[in-house]
């Protein structure tokens, strides 16, 4: 048994450190359980509203909504490993979010400047966030240049495959020589990615359906069940593009194409790949819109084969092939929509 000096000793030490060891219980009890991945912040400039979040790289399949109330927010999702998540802002804007299991962020910034936004709490959005600052003072001819810099430096990381599709692949103006080369540099350093292997093997789908080649041979089956192939496009312009409800640009372009179609119904040939992740979303969508021709919905998003296949890998995304099957031009700019369409029908 303890002395009474003894026991007065032990319960002073106890007493001295108990609220230390109450707090620490406290916030780490307070930090994502398990597997789970939190982000949190606060964005100045804005009150109320709604963010969307979904996941390029499979994290998870849909569209998550995240709740605003005075410019404060907060999420929460389990992912098995390190993931991809991409926040979209009302105005459209994306900023991207590495989710790791059991971690941890805390976003900062300003709504009207959304490129300036912080985000600390882990080595990949941490290492994000400063090279976007150090990107937003290039000017555009010199930021692949940085972006094939860090990716050289650091290849296997998942940052690096984030930025290898932004800025090579599903950019404008795409660069697949430099992008094949890249993911190579970045298979060496990761053999046993797989995702990386599927996207290697997916740039060699995108120089095959590029400008002035072939439209590839394709099939698909659109989400009232009927059989599309790429065939049925023959002697027609087809234009195939990419579009999702919470995607302002991307709905847009569905509706020129609605007054194109009208026009010309027998010389477009149109097909329209949603990018959803529930199916009541599209039937809304089309019901509302009155998208009459084929409309391609599997649910699996960015992995649907047909975006894989044509590499459209970013909402909106097109290809447009003329009369003779080949492709005449990718990613028209919305507002030339009609008016490029409207030369090749002539």
């Amino acid at each position: 048994m303890l002395s009474r000096i003894d026991y007065n000793k032990v319960y002073g030490v106890v007493k001295w450190f108990l609220p230390f060891y109450l707090f620490t219980f406290l916030l780490l009890s307070c930090g994502p359980e398990g597997n789970k991945f939190r982000m949190s912040g606060r964005l100045r400039n804005i009150n109320q509203g709604e963010f969307l979040v979904y996941s390029p790289d499979g994290g998870f399949v849909g569209v998550d909504t995240i709740k605003v109330r005075n410019g404060r927010f907060s999420y929460e999702k389990e992912v098995r490993n390190v993931v991809t998540l991409v926040v979209v802002f009302p105005n459209f804007a994306e900023q991207v979010v590495f989710a790791s299991p059991g971690e941890e962020v805390d976003i900062k910034g300003d709504a009207t400047h959304l490129r300036e936004i912080s985000i600390e709490g882990t080595d990949e959005n941490e290492e994000m966030t400063k090279l976007m600052a150090r990107l937003n003072k290039l000017t555009p001819p010199e930021i692949p240049g940085a972006v094939a810099q860090f990716i050289e430096e650091s290849p296997a990381s998942i940052v690096s495959m984030y930025l290898l599709d932004k800025y090579f692949i599903s950019s404008k103006t795409p660069n697949y020589v430099e992008g094949q080369r890249l993911a190579s540099l970045m298979l060496k350093a990761d053999p046993d990615n797989g995702r990386l292997r599927k996207l290697k093997k997916q740039l060699e789908g995108l120089k095959n359906s590029r400008t002035q080649t072939d439209l590839p041979v394709f099939s698909a089956t659109d989400f009232r069940g009927r059989k599309f192939n790429s065939g049925e496009m023959k002697g027609k312009v087809g234009v195939i593009t990419t579009w999702a409800s919470w995607n302002y640009p991307s709905t847009d372009i569905q509706r020129k194409l609605r007054r194109l179609w009208r026009k010309h119904p027998t010389s477009l040939s149109l097909v329209s790949i949603c990018l959803d992740g529930a199916k009541k979303e599209v039937n809304q969508r089309v019901q509302r819109d009155t998208l009459d021709w084929t409309v391609v919905w599997d649910g699996l998003l960015f992995q649907t084969p047909i975006v894989q296949q044509l590499g459209l890998y970013s909402v909106p995304a097109m290809v447009v092939v003329n009369r003779q099957g080949k492709v005449v031009a990718r990613d028209l700019e919305p507002n030339k929509v009609e008016e490029e369409i409207e030369k090749l029908l002539k």
